[in-house]
């Protein structure tokens, strides 16, 4: 029998049969899950193989910085992205090409759209690097080189085994009510991006001016 119009094909998994079909029919109607304790138990010993194999470094792997996801459906809520971008890693003071043995994810695509996010994360990676231990990758002192922490210290480091290195802040979605200031009443938004606009566009001009006066002042 067809179906009238463009529609979704009906794929119901659990689908469950009326009390008059119960019997013999019931088991082809019906899936079942009984497994679920068993997955349970076997995703966290997977979890606990992996962590022992990346011993002594994070079970979540690399440093992610946190984003805005986009749309603007999802766009208030925030979410770990794919790598830190050459600006905040140059902020932070940190080479690109360590960050990448020291587990901090590098992203060269990405772009810094506001300078919050970009202080946010430079906080992150500042918070990162205060926490870290690099372990010397040979024995004896001629192994240990500069930058690595002491074995003094690496005697009793416990493993990040958490989901999320550093956790991913949870925003304050409310904000209590309050009077508005005097300051905020003056300011116009519209009227300091139209004037950073506009410094945008005159500034060669500007420039140029500026240098053409400063070779007359010299003759």
């Amino acid at each position: 029998m067809g179906h009238a119009g463009n529609n979704v094909i009906p794929n119901v998994h659990f689908r469950k049969v009326n009390g008059c079909q119960a019997g013999r029919k019931n088991s082809v109607f019906m899936r079942t899950w009984l497994d679920q304790a068993g997955r349970k138990k076997r995703r966290a010993n997977n979890r606990k193989a992996k962590a022992a194999k990346l011993f002594p470094r994070p079970a979540a792997g690399n440093l992610r910085p946190v984003v805005h996801p986009p749309t603007q459906r999802y766009n208030m809520k925030l979410r770990l992205g794919k790598g830190f971008t050459l600006d905040e890693l140059k902020e932070a003071k940190i080479p690109v090409k360590q960050a990448k043995t020291i587990g901090i994810a590098v992203d060269h695509r990405r772009r810094n759209r506001c300078t919050e996010s970009l202080q946010a994360n430079v906080q992150r990676l500042k918070l990162y690097m205060s926490k870290l231990f690099i372990f010397p990758k040979k024995s004896g002192k001629k192994g240990v080189k500069k930058g690595d922490t002491p074995r003094s210290e690496l005697q009793s480091v416990a493993q990040n085994t958490l989901r999320e290195i550093i956790p991913v802040p949870k925003p304050d979605l409310r904000i209590k009510a309050r009077a508005i200031t005097k300051d905020e009443k003056e300011k116009s938004a519209y009227k300091t991006l139209k004037k950073a606009r506009t410094d945008k566009k005159y500034l060669g001009a500007k420039l140029k001016k500026a240098k053409a006066a400063s070779g007359k002042a010299e003759e």
